[in-house]
């Protein structure tokens, strides 16, 4: 009888320490739960503008290879260059990139690049903003309130976040905040998606997919295309089916703005890294 053979585990990556196409660093990280954290990185010299909505490419290089992801970013942009870009980021099993970030001691040097992306606001527009998100795609629309709040130019805005467990719910202190004390015109609705779990007993806000609030929502507070401008973040099959909800009450094209976190049928293992 021949035994079977242990698997055999692939040999660890190491991440360079320093490498010329280094040029930036890790300068914080807050841990939101086990697989998601608030990271964020600071270039060595001066920080690159950017607008809110935008991504940067973040990575390092292991095994001889630069490994990078891009990212949402969730600061406002008013801070770059004195505190740095806050990523709000997953942890995905068995991801090239999000593994090797876990490991990584504060201080340590990195490469950064970028911004890029069109996913921005729609410039004076005094609608109702409706934020449509899953998991980590509302760093972006977090990113856009700072910055207004910044601006002293605060638009009104409807926010949805959808997660599977209630723990994932990010900058969910900040928002509750903002909209318990007025700091911001926002009605905040987090909506979770597994109500048998045990991690999520307790939880007393809306449940289900956060696309099937969407027509609830747009019906109890009363969003029309008239007066409402939508923008959604997320896995490929939340946005598809946010947009055709909005498509049919009406809402144009143009007036429902979205970001695609991976291409549609390249989702990685786990969500979205």
């Amino acid at each position: 009888m021949i035994e079977p053979q242990p698997a055999i585990e692939p040999a660890p990556r190491v991440i360079a320490a320093d490498d010329d196409r280094y040029n930036a660093r890790l300068v914080a990280r807050s841990d939101e739960a086990d697989s998601l954290a608030y990271f964020t990185v600071k270039y060595d010299g001066d920080g690159v503008p950017f607008l809110p909505g935008q991504y940067m490419t973040i990575g390092v290089m292991a095994n001889g290879r630069l490994v990078q992801r891009p990212y949402s970013v969730a600061s406002d942009p008013g801070v770059c260059g004195t505190e740095g870009y806050e990523l709000y980021i997953r942890l995905v099993n068995g991801g090239q990139f999000t593994p090797l970030l876990w490991d990584l001691p504060l201080g340590h040097r990195m490469r950064m690049i970028g911004p890029k992306g069109k996913f921005t606001l729609e410039p004076d527009d005094d609608r109702i903003h409706l934020f449509i998100s899953s998991g980590t795609g509302n760093a972006p629309f977090v990113s856009m309130m700072r910055a207004m709040l910044r601006d002293g130019a605060a638009r009104r805005a409807v926010f949805l976040n959808g997660v599977s467990y209630q723990h994932e719910i990010g900058y969910r202190t900040i928002l509750e905040g903002w909209e318990r004390d007025g700091t911001y015109p926002l009605t905040y609705i987090p909506s979770v998606s597994r109500p048998s779990a045990p991690e999520n007993a307790g939880w007393s806000g809306r449940w289900g997919r956060v696309e099937s609030i969407v027509g609830p929502v747009c019906d109890e507070l009363g969003l029309t295309p008239d007066n409402a401008i939508a923008y959604i973040c997320g896995n490929p099959d939340m946005i598809l089916a946010a947009e055709r909800t909005l498509l049919d009450r009406g809402f144009p094209e143009p007036q429902v703005k979205k970001e695609l976190y991976w291409p549609k049928g390249k989702e990685p293992r786990g969500a979205e890294e």
